[in-house]
């Protein structure tokens, strides 16, 4: 399976497209290599050491460089390296996450597929969350493409103490595609540290806005900079003089914001700690941009596709989690 540059993946060729064809693709872990090989290496085996494509196959899922002598192993550098749990069980938990149109909780996947401890099912999810931000997507809008962006809090209620309103609550900006007549299109969110937002939101907007895009905010005085730093135009709507609540002036980024709380509500049982929030959002921003799929399993090779290119996560740094918003490269922008 070498799909082409310019060729859609399709469900029975490519990927299996049910739960029964699941199993039957993928009856041993045997299958589940030779599948996983193809997504690595697509236009075959390279050696990570030395770049060469000439090498012996050797045993199930590893494979030795004929010039540098190097053995490597289909699921070593990925989010599957050193399981020592199956790779159907692997196949089988990605389908979990993918059908579910709200995700699946670690209690469930440990009742599902019967591992001995919440821990392992909660990392699972954990590892498999990384491998849903995509390091090549496309920036959002572009020429004459509008893009809605606003900051939104979430976390736990309010304190009734003196200070810092938010002290318990994190700041996440948001961007959304405008779609014309009506519609919204692709999302981007990140968090960011609320005593340094501009330096936040011009990060997050260098890294996930496309030159030539309209990008309407509201008037907060933080944006008007934005022209200066990135090619587009930017549209002010200054919602406390607009006569119109902002729900209505900023549709897109306001119904996402909300769609995300309410999920998030959901994942953490309303107050549950957010040390893990960026891989949260990650996971509402891939099932939000593929909301209109209707095969579940293009999910699940997308998934698959990104998890053999996404480095391991050992089990001690998913509990430690991120000590302050992440931003890797330019930045942690999810898609």
């Amino acid at each position: 399976m070498v799909l082409g540059d310019d060729r859609h993946p399709v469900a029975g060729t490519d990927y299996p497209g049910t739960w029964p064809e699941l199993h039957r693709w993928f009856p041993d872990d045997e299958a589940c290599a030779a599948y996983l090989a193809t997504l690595r290496w697509p236009h075959g085996f390279v050696c990570p050491v030395c770049g060469s494509q000439r090498a012996w196959r050797i045993a199930r899922g590893r494979w030795m460089c004929q010039d540098c002598g190097r053995k490597t192993s289909v699921t070593a550098g990925t989010v599957f390296h050193r399981s020592r749990l199956p790779l159907t069980t692997w196949f089988s938990a990605m389908w979990m996450v993918c059908a579910e149109k709200n995700g699946v909780s670690a209690l469930g996947l440990q009742r599902e597929l019967g591992f001995g401890s919440y821990q392992t099912a909660w990392a699972w999810l954990h590892k498999l969350r990384r491998a849903m931000v995509r390091p090549d997507r496309d920036l959002l809008g572009g020429p004459d493409v509008s893009v809605e962006m606003d900051c939104t809090f979430v976390g736990g209620r309010s304190l009734d103490k003196p200070g810092f309103k938010y002290a318990n609550k994190d700041e996440v900006v948001i961007a959304v595609e405008r779609r014309h007549p009506r519609g919204f299109g692709r999302v981007r969110m990140v968090r960011i540290d609320t005593f340094r937002r501009k330096q936040g939101i011009f990060r997050f907007a260098t890294a996930a806005i496309a030159p030539g895009t309209i990008l309407y905010t509201d008037g907060d005085r933080l944006y008007h900079d934005l022209p200066h730093v990135l090619d587009i135009t930017h549209e002010a709507i200054v919602v406390v003089s607009a006569g119109e609540p902002g729900h209505r002036l900023l549709p897109a980024v306001h119904r996402v914001a909300s769609l995300l709380k309410r999920w998030l509500a959901g994942t953490f049982h309303n107050g549950q700690g957010f040390e893990h929030l960026d891989y949260y959002l990650d996971e509402f921003t891939f099932r939000f941009n593929r909301r209109n799929s209707r095969r579940r399993g293009l999910l699940w090779y997308r998934l698959a596709h990104q998890a053999v290119t996404t480095d391991p996560h050992p089990d001690r740094e998913l509990v430690a989690g991120p000590t302050e918003p992440i931003m890797l490269g330019p930045l942690h922008s999810s898609g």
